[in-house]
């Protein structure tokens, strides 16, 4: 019998509104993810939260809504290192979606093989420490190690805070590294200030990667007032320019539904779609942003046979 969800857990909207953006043919959502059905996967025993159910059909059908052409569905840490839930949704998915994983160190070759062929193409590891016990630099370390010759990456979850303790470590790992939610900047500081320009250097000289992603999480002045309004999150817009304009060949993006552990309002994601605009303003910046990049990154075959 599944668990009841965390007290005062608010659940993903059921009618999202319908994007006034085109998006381009192609376009990626980089950063989703499956909770359950508990009664089918179970969440983890040591999980710091507990949803409600938003699975794989859910999700399905946010795409098409949406008009999203691919996902990459990102392992939450509610399922631990069961992958289950994330593979049964990339083998429905018939190839339109690509998967990044949980893995302890001891993960065997046959156990990665076997997730490469479902689909996935990266590992996740999360710093946040309201969501984890402990840094897992260690672990991370000989992981990034074993799935190298994969082609594989490694995204991290950190804040930004924590950004002077990992730069160096995370410099050194032999795979590309993808930064969630754009390592959560206080977009109450300033763009240009010291702060985001440290995090800055740590993308321009490493092979970083950024989702300019989840506004909904870093915004102080919030949604708009009345449904409808299509613009939001207004202060977290000089960010993500910032990062669009700089390292505008290693940025991604994605909804990140259903959008967990939030506890003042649930995002519209057809609103959470029209936003991408004003993060990247012409027509090339969101090719890069929404389909070529992310294409380079999850299905790189691709990008090869064009080249």
């Amino acid at each position: 019998m599944a668990s009841a969800p965390t007290a005062g857990w608010l659940t993903w909207d059921p009618a999202p509104s319908s994007p006034t953006v085109a998006l381009p043919p192609g376009t990626v959502d980089a950063h989703c993810h499956v909770f359950g059905p508990a009664d089918v996967f179970p969440f983890a025993p040591e999980r710091k939260y507990t949803p409600t159910d938003a699975g794989r059909d859910q999700l399905f059908a946010l795409r098409d809504h949406l008009g999203i052409a691919r996902q990459v569905i990102v392992q939450a840490t509610c399922h631990g290192t069961d992958n289950r839930a994330l593979v049964d949704a990339l083998e429905a998915a018939e190839g339109r979606a690509r998967g990044v994983a949980a893995v302890r160190g001891d993960v065997t070759d046959a156990e990665l093989a076997a997730l490469h062929r479902a689909g996935v193409r990266g590992v996740r590891f999360n710093f946040v420490r309201r969501l984890v016990d402990a840094a897992p630099t260690e672990e991370l370390t000989a992981v990034a190690e074993r799935i190298a010759p994969l082609g594989w990456h490694v995204v991290v979850y950190f804040e930004a805070a924590d950004l002077p303790d990992l730069e160096d470590f995370l410099g050194r790992l032999p795979v590309p590294v993808v930064v969630d939610h754009m390592g959560r900047p206080d977009v109450t500081a300033d763009p240009d200030g010291p702060g985001f320009a440290r995090f800055l250097r740590f993308v321009e000289r490493h092979d970083v990667w950024v989702k300019v992603s989840c506004p909904e999480r870093l915004s102080v002045t919030g949604p708009p007032a009345v449904r409808g309004e299509r613009h939001a999150y207004a202060d977290v817009v000089p960010f993500a320019r910032r990062v669009v304009a700089e390292a505008g060949d290693r940025v991604l993006w994605g909804t990140d539904w259903p959008h967990p552990n939030l506890t003042d309002h649930m995002p519209d994601d057809g609103l959470l779609v029209d936003h991408v605009r004003h993060l990247a303003p012409t027509p090339g910046a969101r090719q890069r942003l929404l389909v070529d990049n992310p294409t380079r990154l999850y299905w790189p075959e691709e990008t090869e046979a064009a080249g």
